[in-house]
């Protein structure tokens, strides 16, 4: 597409935008239309636009056939939108339009609320273990009070060895076993 069909194109999108908002007053087109882009041929014959129509009661927004009717509206009032056009266009002639849904626009914004959804069961999810985590660490530092503790009485004897060094050998054993039997 060369420049002047893109800046015709252009004109054309926000032009139809207007006009389908205010002067198409089909009680068939329920939804909110929006013009996703305009492609114009490059003899001006034809212009392509593709639509995406959101309609407010609809949960399949990516669902073409749910919206054949939008688009067959707009195909429909498509002779009385090329006749206003052509009133606010500067062109000798007025391209033929061609409404088409636009599904890639539909797809892209049902991957992002798929991955919207995702995300916010993988920040409620990450929340209740973050609260089952916080429980389970209550539990081990109490346990692990007490593992420290056998483990200070460990050293405490160590200590009471080394320093006793000089006593015979079956009382030292003798008083390292009932350090150890009071301490538990």
């Amino acid at each position: 597409m060369n420049q002047r069909t893109q800046r015709l194109g252009d004109q054309i999108q926000r032009e139809l935008a207007v006009m389908i908002r205010d002067s198409v007053n089909d009680p068939r087109l329920t939804g909110f239309v929006t013009i996703s882009s305009v492609k114009v041929s490059p003899d001006l014959g034809y212009a392509d636009v593709y639509v995406t129509v959101m309609e407010p009661e609809m949960n399949d927004a990516m669902s073409k056939h749910s919206h054949e009717q939008s688009l067959q509206v707009l195909n429909n009032a498509a002779g009385f939108l090329r006749t206003e056009l052509s009133h606010t266009l500067k062109t000798r002639t007025t391209p033929r339009l061609r409404f088409h849904y636009d599904e890639v626009t539909a797809r892209g914004n049902y991957m992002m609320d798929l991955i919207s959804k995702a995300v916010d069961k993988t920040v409620q999810t990450s929340h209740d273990e973050d609260t089952d985590i916080d429980h389970d660490t209550d539990i081990d530092t109490n346990t692990d009070t007490d593992t420290n503790s056998d483990t200070d009485t460990d050293t405490n004897s160590d200590t009471d060895t080394d320093t006793n060094s000089d006593i015979d050998d079956n009382t030292h054993m003798h008083e390292v076993t009932t350090k150890t039997d009071s301490d538990l």
